[in-house]
């Protein structure tokens, strides 16, 4: 008997990317509103992709099964 198949959790694959190497990269936090307060060095270093920790790849990894 075929065992079913894993369905990929849609809002973790609009948040996660998979690099070429096996990395996940993610968006960085509090970038969108609020911005007149923060200051251009931050804002400007919030445009920047970060990578997922270590300890939270595994739950990252299970929730995109296929890519």
């Amino acid at each position: 008997m075929a065992k079913t198949k894993l369905k990929t959790h849609k809002g973790a694959s609009k948040r996660f990317k998979i690099t070429g190497t096996g990395k996940i990269v993610r968006c960085k936090a509090s970038g969108n509103h609020l911005l007149t307060k923060k200051s251009s060095r931050r804002k400007r270093i919030l445009k920047h992709d970060a990578l997922v920790h270590k300890s939270d790849e595994r739950n990252v990894k299970q929730m995109l099964p296929y890519s």
